[in-house]
Parts: C-alpha cells; structure tokens; sequence
C-alpha cells in the first residue's frame, strides 16, 4: 500500500507541475498579481508531495518489500540498514526519483529564500523550473516507475546492490552530484525568465549569482567524492581516468565555473548580458546531456544506470525540446540584451572575458573527446580517445587559466594601468619562479611541465595573499578585524581561487612523482616501494554482513620501524557471487601507500600484487573541498542578503 501511495502522489506531483508550469507564467504575462502569487504554495506543494514519494520507496528499502520490482532488483536481506537506504539510488528509477525530489526542492528553496526578487520574476523563474519537473517527472512515470509492482509471485529475497555501490562514498557522492546538476536548472531557470522579461541587469545577475555558485560547489563536492570513490574502491590506483561519465559530470562544472565568472561581470558592470544568458543555457543543457549518455545505454562503464534505449530517446528529446526552447528565446531576445557600456584591453572585464573562452575551450574539448567515439561507433567506424587526448589539450588550457589568475585579481574594472599592474608583480612573479623551482627540485627532479605546474600554483598562492595583504592595509582597523571584516564573498573567491592552486600542487606530485609496482607475492616476500618495505605475511579468510573475503596482511616498515599493518581483501559477495577488490590505504598528508590483490597465480600461495606510493594525492581532494567551501561562503555575502537594493562593495569576481 505505500509503493501505491508514493505512486499515486508523483501523479499529483505532476498535476502540480503544470499547473506551476502555466498559471503564474500567465500571471506575469497578464500582469496579475494574484496568479503571480501562486507559484510559492505550488513549488511548496510539489516539494511535499514528491518527499512523500521519496518517504515510500526508502520505506519499501527499509522494509524489504521485495513485491516493488525495483526493491527486489536493487536490495537484499542481508544488506546492511544504510546501504538498503542509500540503494534508492543505487539504479535508474530512484536515482531518477532524488533528482525529482532535488528538483523540487531547489524550486521551493528559490521560492522562500528570493522574497526580495520581484513577484513577477520569480513567478517566472518558478514556472520554468515547474516545466523541468514535468519532463522528469514525465519520464519517470511512463518509462522509469521505482513503485511497479512483482505480483502475485514476487521474490522472497532481492537481487542485491551492486557491490560496487556498498560502499560510504557513494552514500555521498551521488546526492551531491545531482544537487549540483539540478542546482544549475535554477540559474536556467533565471535565464530564461530574464529573457521573457526583458530584465538581465545587474540586478537580475545578483539575484542569480548565488544559486549558480552554490550548484556549482555541491557539483565541485560531487565529483571529488566521485573520484576519492574510484581511487580506493575500484582497485587501480587512479583518481581519474576520463571516463565518459566522469567527463558528464566534468563538463557542466567548467561551464558553470564560467558562468560564475561572466555573472560577476553582468552585476558589477552591467556587461556581458547575451554571453551569460547562453552560458546559462548551456551549462543546464550539459547537465541534461550527461543524464542522456548515463541513462541511454549508449555508453558502458561503472557509473552507467540504464541500458534500454527507449529510455534514452526521451531524455534526448526531452533535451532538444527544453536546449532548442531555450536557444530560440535567446535568438529572439539576444539583440535587446546589447551592452552599452564599454571596458579597456587592461581590465578586468578582458581577463574574465580570458577566463570564460579558455573553459569554454576546455569544455568543448571533453565534450568532442566525449561524444566522437559514439558518432563513430554509429557510423561503424572504431575511433578510440583517451587519456593521451585530453591531457594534451587540458593541460596547457589549465595552465593559462591559472596564469590568468591572478592578473586578473589585481585588476580595477573598465580600464588598469599597465605600469600600476607591473608594479602588482615585482614580488610575486620572482617569489613564484624561486618557490616553484624549489618544490620541483626536492621530489628529486620534476619535468618541465610539472616544474610550471608548481610555479604556477605559488603564482597563485603569493599574488592572492598579496591582495589580502594590501585590502587589509588599507583598513583602518587592526588586521585581524580587518581580516576578518572582508567580505564573505571576497574571502570565498580567494578560498576557490587557493583550492584551485592546492588541486594542481596534488595533481603534479601524484602524476610525476608516483611509485608502481606490481609484483608477484606470497607470504615471506618483501617489496620496497617509495623508500617503504612491504612484507607479506599471512593469508586468511573473513567474514562480512554480506560477503566472504580472502584477506592478506602487510607489515610496512621504514628504516626497520613499523609503519602500519594493512589488509587488502579480496571479497564475495553471496547473493550474486560478483567478485571485489578492497584496497588497503594508509593515507598521509604527505603521500599514501596504497595496496591491493589482483588474482591468485598458479604458484601456491602467489598473488598479484599492486603496490603505490603516492606522494601529494589527498591534496587533490583536500583541494577540491577548499574550493567547494569557498563557494559556499561566497553565498553568504551580505549583498546577497540585502536583495534586490543596488550596492556598491568590494569587488569578488
């Protein structure tokens, strides 16, 4: 009875939807205040109804309800409480289910906390996003239904998770990647909702500017717990591989980084209007095109859902109607929206404006890497793109955002003199040059590339502490009330900025300084790997809620002290006999060690036997979540709580 019931309330969700899509959308044509003011209770009421949808399928998990053909294919008795919860979206329906439910809840966020938005624009903006709720909801009701039912004969035990997915990162991962993803239908749904108005000011950029930065620090959020997730569960040894699913979600975080950017422009100066609205378009319309290649069955790869191509044919119509909607608005409304103001070669208009094409560039790079091998496979032609494709374009792309960086920080709006902009320098550029030198000499030597790398991240580093030095200076109070008194978006900018410079310091250690072997071991045998003494001892076997694993234990020690005691495992899991690697991790600030069991060989007693020393990986990660707290924290600057009254502050682009 409660599958019927979460059933049966998506359908009123649904009915909600259009009704949310056409009345306040007709208000704010008519000028009706009273229509207008609807779209609050029913962005409201469509939250609530689909948490009940959401409330019944986590009960059928926790219940085992095995009759809820979805329950039975995705669970099992022996699955432990959190993971049978965290299986709602462990396949296609019920994660498809939490982005409805995300959805809904963006549109009811943006409903109560925009009371200084005009009624007639969020009307607007909550009307677009209730058309977005209909094409999901839509789809899930008629192709992806998480309530159908198994009867009369039903199992009396389910099919079990995925192993892959019994695991705490994707308890985390998945959520926040789709709060990411659905995050930027918001900043659509501005978009969109200016151009019907005829209103992208500044104004308008204020009020879209935070929902854009908070999406975009839960997507920074989702794909780093994604790419943690892959390093020690799927036994490689790597934190990033270019997969086509990983560059789906990849893809709209560098378009909404850009974006991000370009609104900092159209608030503080009233410019780029056109280039940010089409910004917003296609960031969102990335974010459909990932859901397209994860739930089409186009693609093959351990972050797949869905393999019925029916599926697939309705996202990828339901994409070309919302992007080509979207598109022809903007061809209509795009000569309208012409800047009237102007800015100087030496500005910070033109180092953005630098900022958006290179991650514009960057995005159309992964997505060709992306999408060719598919158009070749339809067309019977075998094109492969890895690795090697990406990094030789990403890589100098990066550099130069970074370079870009900090010119950027020191520059005034409209115009900057050159001399002024020089002097900015005379300490940074040879401070970076000496310090990036230095970093890639103590590792034992680094390659050009990685010596850039370094010089580039201190570059970073010193010109962004310049800058909070000479603001702090020119305050009047003491520094660390003045410190602390810089405004939350500046401080958030600078926080993103460093993370930035923390990722790549991580990136070129591991890429360029990482020790693999992969070796042939049985208990007695010694490895020496990165100045460590890897002795396996024993092998034996355990026993988990679920599973039954082939555990090996290590002794690590250096210079004859003992480090730790690790134990990869090598586990069954009972229901579906699939077989796991479980890596062994001792993770370090400095570098992890990292151990894992591939196959028994034909000699008794002899395992394969990967073994990694990883100096300055965790600072990927630990970078990643500078940068996501930073955004963050730039949504909690005060202009922002202030509404829709002009403001003139600090700059934080």
């Amino acid at each position: 009875m409660i599958s019927e019931l979460g059933h049966f309330t998506l359908w009123l969700c649904l009915a909600v939807a259009v009704v949310q899509s056409l009345v306040p959308l007709y208000g704010a044509w008519r000028g009706n205040p009273a229509l207008q003011a609807t779209a609050r209770p029913l962005a409201t009421m469509q939250f609530a109804l689909v948490s009940v949808s959401l409330g019944a399928l986590a009960w059928a998990f926790y219940t085992n309800d095995f009759s809820n053909e979805y329950v039975a294919n995705h669970s099992n008795t022996m699955l432990p409480v959190f993971y049978r919860i965290s299986a709602i979206w462990g396949g296609h329906e019920g994660s498809l289910l939490l982005w409805a439910w995300m959805l809904a809840g963006w549109g009811m966020l943006v409903a109560w906390l925009s009371r200084s938005v005009p009624v007639d624009m969020i009307a607007r903006v909550l009307a677009v996003m209730g058309m977005v709720s209909i094409g999901f909801l839509t789809f899930m009701l008629f192709t992806s239904n998480p309530f159908d039912r198994i009867l009369p004969w039903f199992p009396i035990d389910g099919a079990d998770l995925n192993p892959l997915l019994q695991d705490p990162g994707l308890i985390y991962h998945p959520p926040m990647l789709y709060m990411g993803y659905v995050g930027f239908s918001v900043a659509f749904a501005f978009a969109v909702a200016g151009l019907l108005a005829g209103r992208m000011d500044a104004a308008w950029a204020r009020w879209a500017r935070p929902w854009t930065t908070i999406a975009w620090a839960f997507l920074t959020l989702g794909i780093a717990l994604g790419s943690w997730w892959a390093y020690y569960e799927l036994g490689w040894g790597g934190w990033w591989f270019w997969d086509p699913v990983e560059n789906a979600s990849f893809m709209p975080w560098l378009a909404g980084t850009a974006l991000i950017h370009s609104l900092a422009v159209t608030e503080k100066r009233g410019m780029f209007r056109s280039w940010t609205a089409l910004l917003a378009i296609v960031t969102f319309a990335l974010s459909l095109l990932g859901t397209f290649l994860v739930r089409s069955g186009i693609l093959t790869s351990v972050h797949a859902f869905a393999t019925d191509p029916a599926r697939g044919t309705f996202i990828l119509v339901f994409l070309c109607i919302v992007v080509g909607s979207a598109l022809a608005l903007f061809a209509v409304r795009a000569p309208q929206l012409q800047s009237t103001g102007g800015f100087r070669p030496l500005s910070r208009e033109s180092f953005l404006l630098g900022n958006n094409l290179l991650f514009l560039v960057a995005t159309s790079v992964v997505l060709i890497g992306t999408l060719f091998p598919l158009i070749g496979e339809a067309m019977d032609i075998r094109v492969s793109i890895g690795p090697p494709y990406f990094n030789l374009f990403f890589v100098p792309l990066g550099l130069m955002a970074m370079l870009l960086l900090v010119p950027g920080t020191f520059s005034n709006w409209k115009a900057q003199g050159g001399r002024e902009l020089v002097r900015r320098f005379a300490w940074v550029a040879p401070s970076s040059l000496v310090a990036g030198l230095i970093a890639s000499w103590l590792p034992g030597g680094t390659p050009w590339v990685g010596t850039l790398a370094f010089v580039l991240v201190f570059w970073v580093f010193f010109g962004h502490l310049d800058d909070v030095v000479r603001r702090v200076r020119a305050s009047r109070e003491r520094p660390m009330r003045a410190l602390w008194n810089l405004p939350r978006g500046y401080k958030g900018m600078v926080l993103a900025h460093c993370g930035v410079a923390v990722l790549v310091a991580g990136i070129t250690l591991v890429t360029q300084h990482e020790v693999e072997r992969d070796v042939r071991m049985a208990p007695g045998d010694v490895v020496t790997v990165g100045g460590y003494q890897f002795a396996f001892e024993e092998f034996g076997s355990v026993e988990g809620p679920n599973y039954d694993a082939l555990r090996g234990t290590f002794q690590v020690t250096r210079n004859g002290r003992h480090v730790r005691t690790m134990y990869p495992e090598k586990r069954t899991y009972r229901v579906g006999g699939q077989v796991m690697t479980q890596v062994a991790l001792r993770p370090g600030l400095v570098h992890d060690l990292y151990v894992a069991l591939g196959e028994p060989l034909d000699m008794p007693g002899a395992w394969a036997v990967r073994v990694y020393f990883k100096p300055g990986v965790r600072w990927i990660w630990i970078g990643a979540l500078i940068m996501a707290f930073g955004g963050a924290l730039a949504v909690m600057d005060r202009r922002y709580r202030k509404g829709a009254r002009e403001e003139n502050g600090v700059d934080t682009a």
